[in-house]
């Protein structure tokens, strides 16, 4: 198939590039800088210039692609308003122009917000609807084009997609513990988070291209709970730095922006999707991928 990936050059994009490519896919990446597009192009893929905003480039990417595989957003956590209005815009324009065609359509989604006080099961719906939700509902968009006859489906992913090169939360908090010198968690460290590593999280995109159901809710969740003592500890390990709690008024201080998602659990569990399927997580775990040196 030919698939276009938005967010074809970033941390889980980059991943899924070279699981498509691997498959034998033909890949035509969204590329806003020529930094971006040359990282495409090395990979053996095509670039496609434009960005979320650029809806002419989205249309013309969908529409000459089988596939569209979602993972760009703009992460303005400084405007998180024009983030969800951007995300709307560029997935229902994506959606329109492959409706009606029983093409796939995969996008990205996190896990916060869903359900309190239990993982998160593949069943539960997202409760962001509407434009003025988060991510502008954009799961809930996708999913209700599955009667527009779009094979659409969503990977809901673990708050740590992990790996040697990382710089999502888990280098941030890293970061942190560099910073200050003491690898932090939160109040008694009982918070829990999930994690996949990159490869398995990309080749279960790659999975959802080719075999996913119209209308999945996919997790790509190798390790349903690890708690944030058991990651500061692991950092400590790794970085030679001391271990301490982090009492939780003190948390956006001394972590930053990450502080409110390390004291928040986000937890799922993946065994609809395993068995839906057939996918097997083989990387390392999170702790495991921390002792071995990926963040230090």
């Amino acid at each position: 198939m030919r698939v276009f990936v938005t967010g074809a050059s970033g941390w889980i994009g980059s991943a899924t590039v070279d699981e498509l490519l691997t498959a034998g896919h033909e890949v035509v990446g969204l590329a806003r800088s020529d930094t971006s597009a040359a990282a495409v192009a090395a990979k053996g893929a095509v670039a496609h210039r434009g960005d979320l905003d650029d809806l002419g480039s989205l249309r013309a990417g969908a529409g000459d692609a089988d596939a569209v595989v979602h993972l760009a957003n703009k992460h303005d956590w400084g405007n998180p308003a024009e983030t969800d209005r951007a995300e709307r815009a560029a997935v229902g324009t994506m959606l329109e122009t492959l409706a009606g065609s029983d093409r796939p359509f995969v996008i990205a989604n996190g896990l916060s917000g869903i359900v309190e006080g239990r993982s998160v099961v593949e069943t539960d719906p997202s409760p962001a609807v509407g434009p003025g939700s988060d991510r502008g509902g954009s799961e809930n968009l996708a999913l209700e084009y599955a009667v527009q006859e779009v094979r659409a489906s969503a990977v809901r992913f673990a708050p740590s997609v992990h790996g040697r090169g990382d710089w999502g939360f888990v280098t941030w908090l890293a970061g942190a513990a560099r910073k200050h010198g003491v690898s932090g968690y939160i109040g008694d460290g009982s918070t829990t988070w999930s994690a996949v590593h990159r490869t398995d999280a990309a080749q279960l995109i790659r999975l959802a291209i080719e075999q996913a159901p119209a209308g999945s809710r996919l997790h790509a969740v190798a390790e349903e709970s690890i708690t944030t003592k058991a990651i500061a500890q692991a950092l400590g390990e790794a970085l030679g730095l001391p271990v301490t709690s982090i009492d939780p008024s003190e948390a956006d201080e001394h972590f930053g922006v990450v502080g409110h998602f390390f004291g928040t659990t986000m937890t799922a569990k993946s065994d609809i999707t395993r068995d839906l399927l057939g996918w097997k997580p083989t990387g390392p775990g999170l702790i495991e991928d921390i002792l071995a040196g990926a963040y230090a």
